[in-house]
């Protein structure tokens, strides 16, 4: 069964289109290949909640200012589902034009000061020597020692305080309950919001329509299997969420068919799997030497960043499950062979 899809065109920079009694879809530009972002503005009784802010950039602030211009209410409440640029990045900002408090989980609040403030196993500094541990070139690893801090630049400015937000909690807004559900694997802890009287989802990243989500895995741990913790997720989310619900995802159209959806990407991820597992059986491999395994298309800086993130949680997760097994070699990069093969004891 495919997914059906009841708006056929995403509304233009400044517009806003009611998908919900009171819900309305915002889209903002991003300055990457993905080149857009969904953001959800919620009527809130006699003032309005933002979810998610858009990418720190001036296009997105003008958009921002001819919107709120045009409201009729105050915004009052700002809810980001984690802590990514294109979805934590006008946070600062919009509290100041607003005056409005911020809402999330201390996850994701606490993940975006340490990868701002480059602490804790956070930031470029710590990414750069996990891809060279993981096998990644020089040449490739000079690029991100250049760029540095990709994300104070996306993130000028990061809030001291906010509202905390948990698994289950529910968030009143115009008098409807939004459920919060926690899903791990994308970011540390990111929130969904369901509301079962309008059937609704807002889903963040954690389920997209057409592509698949970013699963990486951080330097701070490295032997996270957020592959699996993802795909635990979307199963938690499939059981509780109806299947006729309306998912308003971050990327791409708004849609129904959330069971067929995570169905689609399981079977995604494991004919992905297969591939790695059988690219390691003659010989060791490093995440960087299955770029070109995993991702059969030329990859740019920002996208192997990426890339190098996913292929070492897909990696993991073949390690966790028994069907590799992790070398370092005496060059000190990390290699992964398929289990049965490894060589005999001496």
């Amino acid at each position: 069964m495919s997914l059906d899809f009841p708006h056929a065109y995403p509304p233009a920079a400044g517009e806003k289109i009611e998908v919900a009694p009171g819900v309305f879809w915002l889209r903002m530009p991003l300055p990457f290949q993905l080149d857009h972002i969904n953001l959800w503005l919620l009527r809130d009784g006699d003032g309005w909640t933002i979810v998610d802010t858009g990418f720190a950039s001036d296009g997105v602030r003008a958009v921002w200012q001819e919107l709120l211009a045009g409201l009729d209410a105050p915004v009052w409440r700002l809810i980001v589902t984690h802590f990514h640029p294109d979805h934590l990045g006008l946070a600062s900002w919009l509290m100041n034009e607003t005056g409005a408090q911020l809402w999330m989980t201390t996850g994701e609040f606490l993940t975006a000061h340490a990868v701002w403030n480059e602490v804790g196993g956070h930031g470029a500094r710590f990414m750069v020597d996990q891809f060279r541990q993981h096998g990644l070139d020089a040449e490739r690893l000079a690029k991100f020692e250049k760029r540095g801090s990709g994300y104070r630049k996306a993130v000028p400015a990061l809030p001291d305080s906010y509202h905390r937000l948990k698994s289950g909690d529910v968030v009143a807004v115009d008098g409807k309950k939004w459920r919060i559900l926690i899903g791990h694997g994308h970011a540390p802890e990111h929130i969904a919001l369901y509301s079962q009287e309008f059937n609704v989802l807002i889903s963040g990243d954690m389920l997209l329509p057409t592509i698949s989500t970013n699963i990486s895995v951080f330097a701070a741990t490295p032997d996270a299997d957020a592959l699996g913790w993802f795909l635990e997720s979307l199963e938690e989310m499939a059981s509780e969420i109806p299947g006729k619900a309306l998912v308003l995802p971050s990327h791409g159209l708004p849609f129904i068919g959330i069971q067929e959806r995570v169905e689609n990407l399981r079977a995604h991820h494991k004919e992905r799997l297969q591939v790695l597992e059988e690219a390691c059986e003659d010989a060791p491999k490093s995440a960087a030497e299955l770029l070109e395994t995993l991702f059969q298309r030329a990859l740019d800086t920002h996208q192997t960043m990426f890339a190098m993130g996913e292929a070492i949680a897909h990696l993991n997760y073949l390690r966790q499950s028994g069907r590799l097994s992790r070398l370092t070699d005496a060059d000190g990069v990390i290699r992964f062979l398929r289990f049965q093969h490894l060589p005999a004891a001496h």
